[in-house]
């Protein structure tokens, strides 16, 4: 690790002053906003980011869970993922984004991770977090190394010739199908973005994750209230069940009267260059009835634009599988 300046803001604007004065907003640039560090403090312990400052941010009034007006529900951007996951409201309400992060990581972890830090959690494939290794998400313009190597664990969905990297994350994938809306504070002010698109596909640059610019402080994270009767369940598929990623999840929110599908909103995990909302899958499964051959099709749909590589070709049908039960679940309970 290389030795950095630490700083604490004790406002918003302050904070949002310091990370202004970056040259970029990319993750490993060189000013950095740390609240629990469970993923930065990791990746500069490999230099794999070296930043010169970090802003410490755990004292901005960012940490509450807080019922809106709507019926919807708001999560401040350093609120520790165990209180998010225990909170009342969110086992009653969103019972998919409790199950989601109570399926990662560790307890420590859980008790030290934040709301915002969750949304930027970086990938962990194996070049990325080696630095003799080649990796554009890394190193921009030095390759792909994943590409004809290792690449078991990561993406098929969103992948592109330059990375094909997979988002780790299991409360983005709940986010996502619960579909949250990220509200930013910046220097040009605030503004707000459906989840959807806050994380970017690779592309030809995948070094840019996310829409955030330099400065730009995620403030909270804002949820629809839950549509009337509707289930929710996160299933994660891993090879083993205590702290590991997801070979593939899927996040499901379902509402079920007479035994048809009549709301669907469908997201999967471990499969995506980033959390995958499936509308594709969704638009299969509206108006269907709740069966088993319904939900095989509005799997295949969900993978339909799948592109593995040489070791992932398995998660095709691991993942239709995992959305198939997760769908048979969530329905029996209906």
């Amino acid at each position: 690790m290389k030795t950095f300046e630490l700083s604490r803001a004790d406002d918003p604007g302050q904070a949002i002053a310091a990370g202004a004065k970056a040259t970029t907003a990319q993750q490993g640039a060189e000013i950095r906003f740390i609240a629990g560090g469970t993923n930065l403090v990791d990746f500069m312990k490999l230099n794999v980011e070296t930043p010169q400052t970090l802003v410490d941010i755990t004292h901005l009034p960012f940490d509450k869970i807080e019922a809106l007006p709507d019926g919807g529900l708001s999560i401040g951007a350093v609120v520790r993922n165990s209180d998010l996951a225990y909170h009342p409201v969110v086992r009653k309400n969103y019972a998919v984004l409790s199950e989601a992060l109570l399926s990662g990581a560790s307890v420590q972890l859980r008790n030290m991770a934040t709301t915002a830090g969750n949304l930027l959690q970086r990938t962990r494939c194996m070049y990325f977090r080696d630095t003799a290794m080649p990796c554009n998400k890394r190193q921009p313009g030095s390759g792909c190394a994943a590409i004809t190597g290792i690449n078991r664990g990561l993406a098929i969905l969103g992948t592109s010739e330059h990375c094909i990297a997979s988002n780790p994350s299991d409360m983005n994938v709940a986010m996502a199908a619960l579909e949250a809306t990220i509200h930013i504070r910046g220097t040009k002010g605030e503004r707000s973005m459906p989840i959807a698109d806050f994380h970017l596909l690779p592309g030809s640059t995948p070094e840019r994750e996310t829409v955030l610019e330099p400065g730009d402080l995620i403030t909270h994270v804002t949820l629809p209230p839950p549509a009337p009767g509707s289930r929710s369940l996160y299933l994660k598929l891993r090879d083993r069940t205590s702290f590991e990623f997801a070979l593939a999840s899927a996040a499901v929110v379902v509402t079920v009267a007479g035994g048809k599908i009549t709301r669907a909103r469908v997201a999967l995990g471990g499969v995506g260059t980033k959390p995958w909302r499936s509308p594709e899958a969704e638009a299969e499964l509206t108006g269907q009835s709740a069966t088993p051959a319904v939900f095989q099709k509005a799997a295949a749909a969900a993978l339909r634009d799948a592109k593995p590589q040489s070791q992932n070709g398995f998660k095709v049908e691991l993942a239709k599988r995992c959305l198939a039960h997760a769908l048979k679940l969530v329905t029996q309970t209906a």
